[in-house]
């Protein structure tokens, strides 16, 4: 299973960016997918989950209403929309994926990791 992620870069504050999870090697049916972030000095933090199944997305209170989860079955991507960045936001993100059901994803219980793609939220 690999996955990459894509779609990091230098936004604006009050911009938006939106990062890609692309997987190969394996169907993400039946595979909880998460985004999470690490910010230099700071611990890996999620910053949302979905079920690739039902598309049900789950957020922690810090970025719900600003950031959003979709998924294209056909593409076997996911998608983490990012709206209204704050600097904050700086960090490197990266998507994972849990086999099982249900959109609570745990950084401990993820199975598979990309690689990261960098998102620097300045003017």
């Amino acid at each position: 299973v690999q996955l990459v992620e894509s779609g990091g870069g230098l936004v604006q504050p009050g911009g938006s960016v939106r990062l890609s999870c692309a997987a190969s090697g394996v169907s993400l049916e039946y595979f909880a997918i998460g985004w999470f972030r690490q910010a230099p000095g700071k611990e890996r933090e999620g910053v949302g989950c979905i079920s690739f199944w039902d598309g049900n997305a789950y957020y922690p209170d810090s970025v719900k209403g600003r950031f959003t989860i979709s998924r294209d079955k056909a593409k076997e991507t996911v998608y983490l929309q990012m709206n209204a960045v704050n600097p904050e936001d700086t960090a490197e993100y990266y998507c994972s994926a849990r086999m099982g059901s249900g959109n609570i994803c745990y950084a401990r219980t993820m199975d598979y990791w990309g690689k990261g793609t960098p998102v620097t939220v300045s003017s």
